[in-house]
């Protein structure tokens, strides 16, 4: 699937969406997908959904998650994507901070 697509909102506007990440769950036998219209929620947060995809036949579109168990696990999988990249930025920042200490 490509980083970007466009999607109809329910007033007839075009959005260019960016796509999260994608993934396949044992659990459900199905593929959803996280994207995100690039609106902002009131809080400051970037607004985020999801969907089930089909992505043998992406002309059918997105079908709504349904369930407590499909999302409990598309939140499972956020959450661990949202810590890996916590600690890589964790790891980078000290990094950085210890090249600082390296050059005195």
């Amino acid at each position: 699937m490509e980083n970007t697509f466009k999607m109809v909102t329910d007033d007839g506007q075009e959005v260019t969406c960016n796509v999260l990440f994608t993934f396949d769950s044992e659990e459900t036998k199905k593929s959803y997908i996280a994207y995100t219209d690039n609106t902002y929620e009131k809080d400051g947060t970037i607004k985020a959904y999801a969907a089930v995809y089909h992505p043998e036949d992406l002309n059918k579109g997105f079908e709504p998650i349904e369930t407590e168990k499909e999302w409990k696990v598309v939140e499972t999988i956020l959450s661990t994507i949202q810590e890996e990249v916590k600690r890589r930025k964790e790891e980078n920042n000290n990094s950085t901070d210890n090249e600082g200490e390296n050059n005195e």
